[in-house]
Parts: structure tokens; sequence; C-alpha cells
């Protein structure tokens, strides 16, 4: 079901004022990948992506076209491993966190 523009503007809304937000949208997003939930893990970090930096952004600090990384994190998108784990990393320098995994039982 796609998202309506009220819910996506109160998402962006939110992420321009809460860093804690965006940090939480982002470590979600990662979460999900590593759990294999890869396609919701992609809806997330779009999200997040949309709602801060934005994809001409993204685009730059990538040297990747920002259509490119628009697909890569669309429904039907399978991005590389490198270009995947490239654009996570490019992410947490711009909000200016270090994401750590830490195994739990």
């Amino acid at each position: 079901m796609p998202l309506t523009r009220d819910f996506k503007e109160t998402v962006q809304a939110r992420a321009e004022r809460d860093p804690a937000f965006r940090e939480e949208l982002l470590k979600e997003g990662i979460e999900c990948l590593l759990a294999g939930d890869v396609d919701t893990g992609k809806i997330v970090l779009r999200d997040y992506i949309n709602s801060t930096m934005g994809f001409e952004e993204l685009g730059s600090l990538t040297d990747k076209p920002p259509k490119s990384l628009m697909r890569m994190f669309g429904p039907t998108g399978n991005p590389y491993a490198r270009n995947l784990f490239e654009v996570i990393s490019r992410i947490q320098e711009h909000e200016g966190v270090q994401l750590e995994v830490k195994a739990v039982r």
C-alpha cells in the first residue's frame, strides 16, 4: 500500500526536528536488513533518505546517479552488497553516528 503524502510529510517534519528519530529510523532499516527482511529495510532506509539528505545529496556522496540509488531502494531494487554498504557508510557519516552490531540470544 503506497504511503500518503500526509504520512511522508509527517515523517519528514519529525526527522527535521528530532535527531533521535532520524537515528532510530536508520537503525530500524539496518536491523531489518540484518534480520533478512530486505524489503522492509529498503523501505525504511528510503524513508530515511527522503526525510533527511535526499537522493541528490546521497548521489554526490557516493558518486552514484540519484536515479540508480532510487531504484536500488525501490520495491524491485536488488542492490549489490558493495553499493548497499557504501550507502550505509555515507549515511552514518552524514548523520554523525556509527552503528554497531551486538549479538543477542
